[in-house]
């Protein structure tokens, strides 16, 4: 018995291999355009690699192109640190310090870091070793009074910091492609054992130098306070010179003007002298015995009468008076005058 075979249903079957092998060569041909475009950050390099082979490196940001079986691998170029744990090391002058660090650094040779680390994980402890044997290799050439220096010199710390960053540069450089940008020493200590007599030590050297200060000061302030005792002195010469020149010419003056008044009235001006006198050296307490002819009792004195004849034996007398003494006051007897009467002519 014979099949019939539909002409439709055969053409069908022909056409659906053709078709898959259409939609795969399709789909291929998609991948392949997708898989030759790739885009590198900002902030990576990008690692072109075929068969683990890097083909080359990308640079710059932007959208790339590449074969469709290569590999790309991405690199961080930002900078980063590390910071080792803290080591003890020993002076040459077989001190121990205990010092902490840390380093700044890139990525400068992408190629050389992915074939040597390709990790931050990885470059990490590398760095660390490197940190740790440059520092105590370094350190190992200085007295531990260049890293605590009690003077306050920080040139001869800095510049034991900038050998120990060179050193680091030069070998992570060559050995992993890394470009190292600063390295620092955060803290200096001391073992536990050697703390004490270094704090001793660093407490007499500061004693020292305060010493050494506050005599640089005591003999700048005797300077100053001599400098000022002789400035002090020259202006009360000055000061006293110029007084006794002003006192003199006052003294002139004084003298030209009684000079003038004594010349105007002598009698008056001998009177008003003598009452000046008088005055200076008298007070309630003083006894004088003056002669009836004074001045003062010529003057103060009544006129004598008109007709009577002038007192021969006139003359006044006082007593003091002691106020430690009391009950033995004694009246002042008035002055004495003996008026000159007539004499009586017998009959």
């Amino acid at each position: 018995m014979e099949q019939t075979i539909n002409p439709a249903t055969s053409a069908h079957a022909v056409l659906r291999p053709r078709m898959a092998v259409t939609v795969v060569a399709i789909a291929l041909l998609a991948w392949a355009l997708v898989a030759c475009f790739f885009a590198v950050d900002v902030t990576e390099f990008g690692l072109v690699t075929r068969f683990g082979s890097v083909v080359r490196v990308v640079r710059e940001p932007g959208l790339h192109i590449k074969a469709p079986f290569d590999t790309v691998v991405s690199v961080d170029r930002r900078l980063t640190f590390s910071r080792p744990g803290q080591a003890e090391y020993l002076t040459v002058d077989k001190k121990n310090i205990v010092a902490e660090s840390l380093v700044t650094w890139r990525v400068a040779d992408p190629e050389r870091y992915l074939v040597t680390l390709a990790t931050r994980s990885e470059a990490d402890p590398r760095l660390a070793d490197v940190m740790l044997g440059e520092v105590g290799s370094v350190l190992g050439t200085h007295p531990a009074a260049s890293l605590i220096a009690p003077d306050g010199n920080s040139q001869r710390f800095r510049d034991i910091v900038g050998e120990i960053r060179e050193r680091v540069a030069a070998y992570a450089r060559t050995a992993y492609g890394i470009d190292v940008i600063d390295v620092e020493l955060l803290r200096l200590s001391l073992p536990e054992q050697n703390r004490i007599p270094v704090f001793e030590r660093m407490k007499a050297e500061r004693g020292k130098m305060a010493k050494e200060y506050r005599t640089a000061g005591e003999l700048q302030g005797r300077k100053i306070i001599a400098q000022a005792d002789r400035e002090k002195t020259h202006i009360e010469s000055e000061a006293y010179s110029q007084a006794q020149r002003v006192k003199a010419e006052g003294d002139a003056e004084a003298t030209r003007i009684y000079s003038a008044a004594f010349s105007r009235n002598p009698s008056f001006y001998k009177f008003l002298r003598t009452l000046q006198a008088y005055e200076k050296f008298m007070d309630e307490n003083t006894t004088l015995f003056l002669p009836a002819n004074s001045e003062v009792l010529r003057v103060l004195g009544p006129l004598p009468r008109q007709g009577a004849a002038t007192p021969s034996h006139q003359y006044a007398t006082t007593k003091t008076h002691d106020p430690a003494q009391p009950g033995t006051e004694e009246e002042s007897m008035p002055l004495a005058r003996h008026s000159a009467e007539p004499e009586r002519r017998p009959r």
